[in-house]
């Protein structure tokens, strides 16, 4: 990995408060540099990918509300817009769909598996059931998708 790139914006979309601060913990744990964005439900995150509603504008301190991830993290099932009817309008969007998205998620049928990469996701994982799998997951997905696959700067705000 390029040593002299900023670390690249991750973006969670989960409406579980517990899956969001194990994220954050495993996150930590795993030691990637990356900073971890969450929005609770499709709509937020929506809003948080076209600078709408609270996204709107800058933070106090000048900085970005919502920079533009490098990846992002979505459950499939949250409340007022799912996960499924999320990635629909991500890979539907020419400005948005270079975004690599890797489903989290505690489903694993068949029809959400098939569904999701009719879609457009990038990858289908299941939530892993210990924290020690988790930080294995952010491990691995951090060095798959920071170190190893080659992404559009544009998607990775370089």
């Amino acid at each position: 990995m390029n040593q002299l790139r900023k670390p690249i914006p991750i973006l969670l979309a989960d409406d579980d408060p517990d899956d969001r601060m194990l994220a954050q913990e495993a996150l930590d744990e795993s030691r990637l540099a990356n900073h971890l964005y969450f929005v609770k439900d499709g709509e937020e995150l929506m809003d948080y990918l076209y600078h709408q509603g609270h996204y709107t504008g800058r933070h106090p301190d000048g900085g970005d509300p919502a920079p533009r991830p490098g990846l992002i993290l979505l459950d499939l099932n949250m409340p007022k817009k799912d996960g499924r009817e999320a990635l629909k309008e991500i890979k539907a969007d020419p400005a948005l769909r270079q975004i690599p998205v890797v489903i989290l998620t505690t489903s694993k049928t068949q029809e959400d598996i098939y569904r999701s990469y009719d879609l457009g996701v990038n990858s289908f994982v299941t939530k892993p059931v210990t924290f020690e799998a988790l930080v294995e997951l952010m491990k691995s997905l951090g060095k798959y998708w920071f170190e190893i696959v080659e992404l559009p700067l544009e998607s990775t705000g370089v």
